[in-house]
């Protein structure tokens, strides 16, 4: 049995990107930095960074563009894959990459909430709920999701 799993927790280094292919699918990409520290033997604190290109496909792309930010926290679980090209050189290019199979965003940056005075009532629920420590539902199949729906 093989296996190719990944999972990351990052913050993004810039917008995404979003495109739509010719047959009409959309498709973000977008880059995440992940952090690592530890301590040395001689005791100082290191730190490296690790950059990783995501893309995501369909109804999560268009979410990412839309919700996600240059440096918003994201977790992406996905798998492994790598590409190969040739460029306007006819050099041959690869390059790996995760596809995102599962995408959770992460807090906005200081609670950032805007609202509509006809979207009042359904916020003034997700706020009571927000605060009773229950966490309102999205159903995606339902309506277009809004910044204003979500928990966070």
């Amino acid at each position: 049995m093989n296996l190719n799993k990944v999972f990351i927790l990052g913050r993004l280094t810039a917008d995404p990107q979003l495109r739509t292919t010719s047959g009409g699918q959309s498709v973000a990409s977008f880059s995440v930095a992940t952090n690592r520290v530890w301590t040395d033997k001689a005791g100082a604190k290191q730190e490296s960074v690790e950059f990783h290109n995501v893309v995501v496909w369909a109804r999560q792309a268009e979410i990412a563009s839309q919700f996600l930010k240059k440096g918003s926290l994201v977790l992406i679980e996905g798998r492994l894959q790598t590409r190969s090209w040739e460029d306007k050189q006819g050099q041959s290019r690869k390059t790996t990459e995760i596809v995102a199979e599962r995408m959770q965003l992460g807090p906005r940056p200081g609670g950032a909430r805007s609202a509509s005075s006809s979207e009042a009532a359904r916020d003034g629920a997700a706020e009571d709920a927000k605060q009773s420590g229950e966490v309102p539902t999205i159903n995606l199949d339902e309506e277009e999701v809004k910044a204003e729906d979500l928990p966070f």
